[in-house]
């Protein structure tokens, strides 16, 4: 069931691109203002939904407070019992990129329980949705695009000046803002946040790529928090782009290997009583030869597609059939009707670009060092060899864009109150990996789900809902240690499900 595209170094360099301007929320000015912020009934609602929307004004560059003011978007939904609320939750979805306003108007993130006490208020990050946006042109985006994964030097090179092109078009059309796009604007502008709504002490819920916001916030403000939960999280602390292929590569080799072994054991697999890592060799080889016909649309397929478009749906047990299926018709040369069964379609957004440029931008100086890295991915990890997030290692080449958040184990002070961390034991984007290590950093309470997919919080389950909210609403710390099943299987639908698709935080 065709609902995505492959995930090209390009696509990673655009999960960025041309954002429509929505209808901008209130900015504060008449009637609804509550500690400074004009709260208005969001533009575009379904019917029923109670949302309201607004801006603050914030600095563009922090080094000049009193220069050059931006827009930050908000949304808000309020405590369903509001005799017993106890004050706001900021959000931020992940991203690079991603729209906390959009998220809070699709639904409330909070279990029934904390949302009976607590608002919701998501943020767009700047550069996005209803905050002052970073732009770029279609044509610009689309150059990058169309190269993909180099195969050689010459693809290397023009992927080069693709990036400074797309990064000089970028700025031409954005003005400064652009260079101004890091997570350490961004925790001072949920400082800003913190202050507009007047409440005291922040409490704060990251998913993704958000969870960088909430750790970078800790050390810069561990005095102004009440309560911090951070959800499938970044790790800030990688210092090579090697550690950064290999531990998002890895998740991605053990779950093909469960995959594999649970064909092995169901009869309902296509693939029962066939080696399954032989017949994914033999794709990869025909993909490779050029050999290789995606059975939906009749077109070749590379291997970089065979990975981002098919392989990556191991990662959800609940269409490992879908993707066995899909398996066997490739090899067969069957052509299947439909769409594929896994991963939702790419959005793209025009934040990703710079502002991962500015918060992590590994470094591949050529084509032979990518090459040396495709190959030590492929000697370590011999069945999948590559995933699609890889392709971020690729998106600053050649953009001239400065790191200005360099890379650093998280510091955050004694001074902080406990800090709870989420990670899922089989996650393929903010690997679970990183979780631990952030929460060893920062000395925080790791809560482990067992099971797949990106983030939990909010999910089916319960064990990991109910010490949370415990912790929001009592700060009553999670048990030490505290592990959760996995509730992830073949053939159940996903209930949890705020999956990203492939490529995406």
């Amino acid at each position: 069931m065709r609902t995505t595209r492959t995930i090209t170094a390009a696509t990673a360099a655009a999960l960025l691109a041309v954002t429509l301007l929505a209808a901008a929320p209130a900015a504060a000015g008449s009637g609804g203002a509550r500690h400074g912020i004009d709260w208005q009934p969001c533009p575009d609602l379904e019917p029923g939904q109670v949302v309201e929307c607004a801006t603050i004004t914030v600095p563009l560059d922090y080094d000049r407070p009193r220069g050059e003011q931006i827009e930050i978007g908000l949304a808000r939904r309020e405590a369903t019992n509001p005799d017993e609320r106890l004050g706001t939750i900021l959000m931020d979805p992940g991203g690079p990129g991603g729209s906390g306003v959009d998220y809070v108007m699709g639904g409330n993130p909070l279990t029934a329980a904390a949302a009976e006490r607590f608002d919701i208020v998501g943020f767009d990050p700047r550069g996005v949705n209803t905050s002052t946006q970073v732009l770029c042109g279609e044509a610009a985006l689309a150059a990058v695009e169309a190269i993909g994964i180099p195969t050689d030097q010459d693809s290397f090179g023009a992927l080069e000046d693709a990036n400074a092109a797309l990064t000089a078009d970028c700025k031409d059309r954005t003005g400064s803002l652009f260079d101004h796009v890091s997570n350490l604007e961004t925790v001072e502008d949920m400082e800003r946040i913190r202050r507009a709504l007047g409440e005291g002490d922040l409490n704060y819920l990251g998913y993704s790529y958000g969870t960088i916001m909430g750790q970078q916030y800790a050390e810069a403000y561990p005095r102004h928090i009440r309560t911090m939960v951070l959800d499938g999280n970044m790790d800030h602390s990688l210092e090579s782009v090697w550690d950064f292929m290999s531990t998002e590569t890895a998740p991605l080799e053990e779950n093909f290997a469960a995959f594999a072994e649970w064909c092995g054991s169901a009869p309902e697999c296509a693939l029962h009583g066939e080696d399954v890592e032989s017949v994914y060799a033999g794709l990869k080889a025909a993909a490779r030869a050029g050999e290789l016909i995606d059975p939906y649309t009749g077109e070749p397929l590379d291997f970089y597609g065979l990975a981002g478009d098919f392989t990556f749906g191991v990662n959800f047990p609940q269409f490992w059939s879908y993707v066995a299926l899909d398996y066997q018709a490739m090899r067969d040369g069957t052509p299947l009707s439909g769409a594929r069964a896994y991963q939702d379609e790419i959005e793209v957004e025009s934040l990703s670009y710079p502002a991962w440029c500015q918060d992590f931008n590994f470094a591949v100086e050529d084509y032979a060092e990518f090459a040396a890295l495709t190959g030590k991915l492929s000697a370590e990890y011999p069945v999948v060899e590559w995933t699609p997030y890889n392709a971020f290692a690729m998106q600053c080449v050649g953009s001239g864009i400065e790191q200005t958040n360099g890379a650093a184990e998280l510091d955050v002070h004694r001074s902080a109150p406990p800090l709870v961390f989420l990670g899922n034991l089989h996650d393929y984007a903010t690997v679970y990996s990183w979780t631990e290590a952030s929460s060893e950093q920062a000395d925080g309470h790791l809560v482990t789900y067992e099971g797949y997919g990106h983030t939990i919080y909010g999910g089916p389950s319960a064990c990991v809902n109910a010490p949370v909210d415990a912790y929001f609403i009592d700060r009553e710390v999670p048990q030490e240690g505290l592990s959760c099943p996995n509730l992830d299987f073949p053939e159940v639908e996903s209930l949890t499900d705020r999956r990203t698709p492939a490529g995406r935080y």
